[in-house]
């Protein structure tokens, strides 16, 4: 074999060489683009299975609220509305003052008792986060817990009117009253803040307060609050962030906007 037969089987064997290496690499790129694209899949098929459960899931608690609420109105509120007539009734018969004075007293704490069942059957009877703005609704939670007195809430918000679905709104509130919870029961804080920013393709719900904060890796009473916000957040697609120091906590909620 002469020289130049041994230079030209080197060229061709190093060629066949470079050929094989660049279909290696070519079927790994090939291989890791099917993989990606079968776990985009897989995630988003997830996804729309934890979509569906929360679904089920509010609205199965939205009939069981309703169900209690039609049972306080037609079932307690009845007892207690008979309870008032009778002692409407004894007052009337009754010419003892003093035994009148006591009748008045019990016939004025059924009747309060029977006006605080009607405003709760009536808020859980009525579809009001489906017929209300999320920022009406952040309102009246901050009115609500402003009226207890135990702590200041200050909502803030960009936009008036903010169109969400029922789903999002309900993640919101949801996620809102537990920070709430936590941060009075915890925290030993004055103030909270609530603000809700609405920017070209995001929403961003921003919650803080100045209490006394905590170890994220030593959580222990509230830890099922904080994973039930972190679920509830990525459920509706949004990311989420939490900072606790002896300066107090803020969490963050973002979920994207569609254009």
């Amino acid at each position: 074999m002469g020289e130049n037969q041994i230079i030209t089987t080197i060229i061709v064997f190093n060629l066949f060489f470079i050929a094989f290496i660049f279909a290696i690499i070519a079927f790994v790129r090939q291989y890791r683009i099917k993989k990606n694209k079968h776990d985009m899949i897989l995630n988003h098929q997830l996804k729309e299975h934890q979509q569906e459960l929360l679904s089920t899931q509010i609205e199965i608690q939205n009939q069981t609220m309703q169900h209690i609420g039609r049972e306080i109105h037609d079932n307690i509120g009845q007892k207690l509305t008979l309870a008032s007539l009778y002692t409407q009734q004894l007052a009337y018969e009754n010419k003892a003052p003093q035994i009148n004075e006591s009748i008045e007293v019990i016939s004025t704490i059924i009747n309060q008792s029977l006006s605080e069942l009607r405003e709760l059957s009536k808020s859980l009877t009525d579809d009001t986060i489906n017929n209300s703005s999320i920022v009406k609704l952040l309102q009246q939670e901050s009115d609500k817990i402003n009226d207890l007195k135990k702590c200041k809430v200050n909502l803030t918000f960009n936009k008036d009117s903010i169109d969400l679905n029922y789903q999002t709104k309900t993640v919101f509130l949801r996620i809102t009253q537990e920070f709430i919870q936590n941060s009075i029961k915890h925290s030993k804080c004055n103030n909270i803040t609530i603000e809700l920013l609405e920017t070209a393709n995001s929403l961003l719900l921003n919650l803080a307060d100045d209490g006394i904060g905590f170890d994220k890796n030593d959580i222990t009473g509230n830890g099922i609050g904080l994973s039930n916000m972190k679920k509830r957040a990525s459920i509706i697609g949004g990311t989420h962030t939490l900072h606790s120091d002896k300066n107090g906590t803020k969490l963050s909620i973002k979920i994207p906007l569609l254009v």
